[in-house]
């Protein structure tokens, strides 16, 4: 898996992973795992659906 989640998305993907996933807790909801998906992929530096769209948020070193 090569990195696609970039520094400041990697932070709003768990920012907005630990709000839904309280929210989904609070109001009992499975919507709550959607917020752990979220967290999840912010932490591996990977999201499955960047490269079926074409978009990759990490900066990469380039090689000279």
């Amino acid at each position: 898996m090569k990195c696609n989640v970039g520094k400041t998305d990697k932070y709003i993907r768990i920012i907005l992973g630990l709000i839904i996933g309280a929210i989904g807790y609070y109001y009992q909801s499975w919507w709550g795992l959607a917020g752990l998906l979220l967290i999840v992929t912010g932490l591996i530096n990977f999201c499955g659906l960047y490269p079926i769209l074409g978009i990759n948020t990490c900066k990469t070193k380039e090689k000279k």
